[in-house]
């Protein structure tokens, strides 16, 4: 027997159907909060529950071009870096069926995200609480404003856990944390944007040092527009990788 001739006989509804599910992590940092998209569920299982957004995997389509069609479907945002964090594949996830998800993250500017929160007006804006994430927890708690703390569908509250791990994990060896600021920065925006995501508080001196002797910025000479509560401080900008 050749391959077209097993190929024709073979029987696909030997095994158990199941299905394949993206969702996304959207991360960002508002107002010194850790936050992210999510939308209220409207329709069975899990109705009224708070979701990531999300979708299922068409049968001609790869993993990542799902994920930016929901990602344009369920956003309306484009033109982002979405990075594969992890598969979850609990056989009791979905109710309905076998339904193994495979998550993306992406952090994004607070513009882009205030941006998405004006097209979609089903669009909410979540905080995340991480106070729980330990070595064996992965769950997040989310709390959106004017509702207090809000319960989460399927398994996204360890989604984002896993996502918060990651991100953390990536500070210290990529300029990952770069992507929340502008083109140009002051160290002060860079420490904030560390300890919001790190959820703790770092010595101002021993910060910077360890911040420029990473490699991964450099300064522009040039210093911050004059006014409000701090001196000028220096602007500076990613560090061209070579």
């Amino acid at each position: 027997m050749n391959e077209a001739e097993f190929l024709k006989s073979y029987d696909a509804a030997a095994f158990e159907p199941y299905a394949v599910t993206v969702d996304l992590v959207l991360i960002s940092i508002i107002d010194d909060q850790l936050v992210t998209l999510v939308k209220r569920r409207t329709q069975h299982p899990e109705i009224g529950k708070w979701a990531l957004p999300g979708g299922f995997v068409g049968t001609n389509e790869n993993l990542d071009e799902a994920a930016l069609r929901v990602l344009r479907a369920k956003t309306s945002l484009d033109d982002i870096w979405l990075e594969q964090l992890y598969s979850f594949g609990n056989p009791k996830r979905d109710p309905r069926m076998r339904v193994i998800s495979v998550a993306y993250f992406a952090l994004l500017p607070d513009h882009v995200v205030e941006d998405a929160l004006k097209r979609d007006p089903d669009l909410k804006l979540a905080r995340i609480l991480t106070q729980d994430l330990t070595d064996a927890n992965d769950c997040a708690a989310l709390q959106i404003e004017g509702k207090g703390k809000v319960e989460t569908a399927f398994d996204h509250a360890e989604m984002l856990g896993v996502a918060v791990k990651r991100l953390r994990g990536k500070l210290n060896y990529t300029p990952i944390a770069l992507s929340l600021l502008p083109e140009r920065f002051t160290l002060r925006a860079l420490q904030t944007i560390h300890e919001t995501i790190l959820d703790t508080s770092f010595n101002k001196p021993a910060f910077r040092r360890r911040m420029l002797d990473s490699g991964m910025i450099e300064g522009t000479g040039e210093r911050e527009p004059a006014g409000g509560a701090y001196r000028p401080a220096e602007l500076y900008q990613r560090k061209p990788q070579t």
